[in-house]
């Protein structure tokens, strides 16, 4: 059929990929990714592609730049085979966090891969809980921007007694993000005063509100090397909670993250699986909430032409 769905993997999260098929009754099509003796990157895909709805999905976690040049490649022989339509879908945009000039001279790389995506062949992007909103609008082509922060939040209802819990952004610029999680766990708020250092450490100081002999969750969109992570449970410690949870939607967990939380003392982590937790990674008390019937159904509604407002909050 000449509108038909088809559905790629790049390789970063081919479970979160296999599910989706699942789901809307579909398998993976087939591509071979390889290298040449002299280190390029070689993409092909197997089967004919001409005037069909294509979905790319490529999260850009470890290693970055390996799987940003595979999905381009991929977008680019997609174009060139003459498919239809083409959409990368992007569970985890990791360069959404290069999305200011913070220090002289240097690039704003959200903006530049999202160029990238364009100029290779992308039609319209599928992503997940960008670090900061402005980078949707470093696009020049439609973009979807899901959030699983309801799934998690659901996660809680079902599963945690949140009478005596309350939320925890780690910093105020993911109050928004957490108070949008505590407002659909039914949670209260509080706030951790945060200076980030560097790239690898922060400084946190006071607590803005009622924390003391309550259990917490503490809520962001990522943990990346759990520096952040650990200073929030010391500042809680110190404030007197109970119980200690943490959430996120993208578990990236690089460089000491591992051995980080698995020294703390935690009930529990929460995350989603726009990023692939390969066997090495598991921790006592995670628990991965799939976004799956989230990304399907939006993939199924831009396919179809129907709209997907509701699915964006």
């Amino acid at each position: 059929m000449k509108n038909a769905m088809k559905i790629f993997c790049c390789g970063s999260n081919p479970d979160l990929a296999e599910q989706v098929c699942t789901r809307l009754g579909l398998e993976l099509s087939p591509l071979a990714i390889s290298r040449f003796s002299n280190d390029n990157l070689s993409v092909q895909i197997l089967e004919s592609v001409r005037e069909k709805d294509v979905f790319v999905f490529q999260s850009l976690a470890e290693p970055v730049s390996h799987n940003l040049v595979t999905l381009l490649i991929t977008l680019d022989a997609l174009r060139s085979a003459s498919a239809g339509r083409i959409t990368a879908v992007i569970p985890y945009y990791s360069y959404a966090r290069s999305d200011k000039k913070d220090a002289p001279r240097i690039s704003i790389t959200a903006r530049l891969i999202a160029d990238l995506l364009k100029t290779s062949g992308a039609d319209r992007v599928l992503t997940m809980d960008l670090h900061s909103d402005q980078v949707h609008g470093f696009f020049s082509m439609p973009v979807d921007h899901l959030t699983a922060i309801p799934l998690l939040a659901d996660y809680v209802k079902s599963h945690y007694d949140t009478e005596n819990l309350v939320a925890v952004a780690t910093d105020a610029g993911g109050a928004k993000r957490a108070a949008h999680f505590a407002e659909l766990a039914g949670l209260s708020l509080a706030i951790i005063d945060k200076r980030r250092i560097s790239d690898t450490e922060v400084q946190q100081g006071h607590v803005v509100g009622e924390v003391e002999g309550r259990d917490v969750l503490i809520f962001d969109d990522e943990i990346s090397t759990g520096g952040t992570i650990l200073k929030t449970v010391e500042t809680l410690k110190k404030a007197g909670v109970r119980d200690i949870l943490v959430g996120a939607v993208h578990p990236v967990l690089c460089g000491p993250a591992i051995q980080r939380l698995k020294n703390l003392d935690i009930q529990g982590l929460l995350v989603s699986n726009t990023v692939d937790v390969p066997p090495e990674k598991e921790l006592p008390g995670l628990q991965i909430i799939s976004a799956a019937p989230l990304i399907a159904e939006a993939i199924k509604r831009i396919h179809t032409g129907d709209s997907i407002g509701e699915l964006f909050h």
